[in-house]
């Protein structure tokens, strides 16, 4: 077995309150492989993205690491300094936000930008440098990247923007690219072709991504593996084509059902009542109880099972693909 290039251990997220501790990531592990595209998906609030920032070093205050590990490339990087974690940020860790306007300077020409971060990350000259941009813009499919390596961002469009994104993310040659709901604001047909140019680029240079989203049909066509969360903990984890072929977990089971990719031409789509609980107020037991057609009396007394304490795939005390006959039996 090769070494993941990301490694999480039961990490935990703290955010200190006056009301008490919350935790809006809460015991989650998972390996991302070289060559490999990890979805992480769920409700707003679920923890994806804080669990991502957690990764690269970005949690705002107060929020912050409060148990766990992290590990790149077998290095330990949750207990680096803030100054040691930057030498980490764009040459070993890529991100890909939503909004690429909030990811890009302005007032500078996108050119400055690309080899500003390759000279940082990488050392080289300044021709170096720009012809590395250059090359850059080229792989995204930036068309006549050296005519437009002087514009500016808002003389591109919105899925131009983005690529130029991918570009400053990957231009340093990271080995794990974080890409935090990449495609949301862009429309179902751009959406396609940064798909495609993520699983390529992947591909090609063998990273690993983890891929934060909510959109079900974004994960089918993109990740290898998907890991569900709810509520700051992960309900089910396990390949992509599995989970969403036969979703273990009744939270991944609701998820599809109420997205058109698993709606079978059924005119109304499935809906979860109710809504996700609030940090500070969640219930006994599984956190999913209250929303979950399946709830047996253990499940609103004990909290759901760690994935590493079941069976690996879904943290339900009653998976799905359970007999009949053994539901509700503790």
């Amino acid at each position: 077995m090769t070494e993941p290039v990301l490694s999480v251990r039961d990490l935990v997220v703290e955010i200190p309150t006056r009301h008490g501790l919350l935790k809006p990531v809460d015991g989650v592990s998972y390996d991302i492989a070289r060559g490999e595209i990890l979805g992480v998906v769920g409700e707003s609030g679920a923890g994806k993205s804080m669990t991502g920032n957690a990764v690269i070093g970005l949690l705002d205050r107060p929020a912050r690491i409060g148990e766990g590990e992290i590990y790149l490339n077998g290095t330990r990087i949750d207990n680096l300094s803030l100054h040691e974690l930057r030498r980490y940020r764009g040459k070993q860790i890529g991100m890909v936000f939503q909004d690429p306007l909030t990811s890009l300077n302005p007032l500078l020409p996108i050119g400055d930008q690309l080899t500003e971060t390759i000279q940082e990350h990488l050392g080289v000259s300044n021709s170096e440098a720009h012809n590395r941009a250059v090359a850059a813009l080229d792989e995204v499919g930036i068309p006549a990247a050296k005519e437009r390596i002087g514009s500016y961002p808002h003389e591109f469009s919105g899925g131009m923007r983005q690529r130029v994104v991918i570009a400053l993310a990957l231009c340093a040659e990271p080995s794990l690219v974080i890409a935090d709901e990449p495609t949301t604001a862009l429309d179902v047909s751009v959406q396609a072709q940064i798909i495609a140019l993520l699983k390529r680029l992947c591909r090609e240079r063998g990273m690993a991504v983890m891929l934060v989203t909510h959109d079900m049909g974004v994960i089918a066509e993109t990740a290898d593996r998907v890991a569900v969360m709810y509520a700051g903990k992960l309900a089910e984890l396990g390949p992509v084509r599995e989970v969403i072929g036969a979703p273990r977990h009744p939270y991944t089971d609701g998820l599809m059902g109420s997205t058109p990719l698993a709606s079978k031409g059924k005119k109304r789509l499935h809906q979860i009542p109710g809504n996700m609980p609030r940090l500070g107020q969640l219930p006994t037991g599984c956190a999913f109880h209250p929303r979950c057609p399946y709830t047996q009396p253990k499940c609103k007394e004990d909290p759901g099972p760690r994935l590493k304490t079941c069976d690996g795939r879904a943290a339900c005390w009653f998976p799905l693909d359970e007999p009949q006959a053994t539901k509700g039996v503790a």
